[in-house]
């Protein structure tokens, strides 16, 4: 009997593309959430199982330590709260789980955004001017040099989202600076310059990196629309190999000692023509489905590998698809030429669709 796989929260398309992934493969899908509205609970793939909110990391650690498994499971995290508590709490889950990232001692390391950019920096990757006040008169001040506007970010992610709806805060005026330093006050804010060009000039390198550091799946693409405009998430992506950006992103995930599932994201600086690091994300991504369409299925990647039946290493196969989030509330359609990969639509799994619209419809 092979493992199953637990994917932890499955409330949006990033872990309802894992538990589709690992379900067309025949594996058995345990998907957790804390709410009983996640959309990966509505796919046929799925065995749904209600958990405590991460939030409360000791109830959602307890949770998994009791969670009946015949032999360990890989497990899959699609956002930062649950990773993160997962990570921190691995010593009390007794070896009943496989995980696609490195310990805590690595771990809180990449999650920490500065020293992403410190990490980067000591392999030579560009990275956009950065500032670390201790003061929002400091942040004020670090702002007027960089040059206004600017991006106020949280160095510390977990919760920021959550709690203001945003990945960073984008000031054009030093009072914004000063407003945004103080609400991101417990999340050691960051004052980063606002690198020119529109969200087409943001690409990924999408990857599994094994234990001893080969990798055994890669993809590149890049964004064209993001949900909102400027700092938000992908709303259309497009498969596209750009060596440098594979490149760079494996360099930085070695400075930087990671294995695992990871995106680097890197913009396009259009005056210099260079890659700069925006982040990286230890885990499955947003529209990581389309690079299971263009031949690099990374959750079933990283199942095998870390069951024993290591495959092959594959890179994207040159496909030129693109990914879009078709219908979402309040937002105009986003339908793209055939063929494509529609982040909630699937024919062999139509019932999330068919929730999706019915939720839009209601509202």
């Amino acid at each position: 009997m092979s493992a199953p796989a637990v994917v932890v929260d499955v409330g949006w398309v990033n872990g309802l593309a894992a538990i589709r992934s690992l379900g067309r493969a025949g594996i058995r899908v345990l998907a957790l959430d804390h709410r009983a509205s996640a959309l990966g609970f509505r796919s046929r793939y799925a065995e749904p199982v209600l958990t405590p909110d991460p939030q409360d990391e000791e109830a959602f650690i307890a949770f998994l330590a009791a969670l009946e498994l015949e032999q360990p499971a890989p497990l899959f995290a699609t956002h930062d709260e649950p990773l993160n508590a997962i990570a921190r709490g691995a010593d009390r889950l007794g070896g009943r789980f496989l995980f696609p990232f490195p310990a805590w001692e690595v771990l809180s390391r990449i999650q920490s955004k500065r020293s992403q950019l410190e990490a980067a920096a000591r392999a030579g990757i560009p990275v956009p001017r950065t500032a670390y006040p201790s003061s929002a008169a400091e942040a004020r001040a670090a702002a007027e040099e960089l040059g206004l506007p600017v991006l106020v970010k949280p160095s510390s992610t977990e919760g920021f989202k959550r709690r203001f709806g945003k990945q960073a805060f984008r000031c054009k005026t030093g009072a914004d600076v000063e407003r945004a330093y103080a609400d991101a006050e417990p999340y050691e804010p960051m004052v980063q310059e606002l690198i020119p060009g529109d969200d087409d000039e943001l690409y990924t390198l999408g990857s599994y990196l094994a234990a001893d550091g080969e990798p055994l799946g890669i993809f590149s693409g890049r964004k064209l629309r993001q949900t909102p405009p400027g700092v938000g998430t992908c709303r259309v992506g497009e498969a596209v190999w750009v060596e440098e950006v594979v490149d760079q992103g494996l360099k930085l995930l070695r400075e930087l000692e990671f294995h695992g599932l990871s995106q680097v994201e890197f913009k396009r600086d259009p005056r210099s023509g260079e890659f700069k690091l925006m982040e990286v994300n230890p885990r499955l991504w947003q529209w990581h489905s389309l690079a299971a369409a263009c031949g690099v299925d990374l959750p079933r990647i990283a199942y095998r590998d870390l069951t024993g039946d290591r495959p092959a290493p594959v890179s994207m196969n040159g496909r030129r698809r693109r990914w879009a989030i078709t219908l979402l509330p309040h937002e105009s359609p986003a339908p793209q030429l055939p063929p494509y990969v529609d982040a909630v639509f699937a024919r062999d799994d139509p019932k999330p669709a068919l929730v999706q619209i019915a939720r839009l419809l209601r509202r």
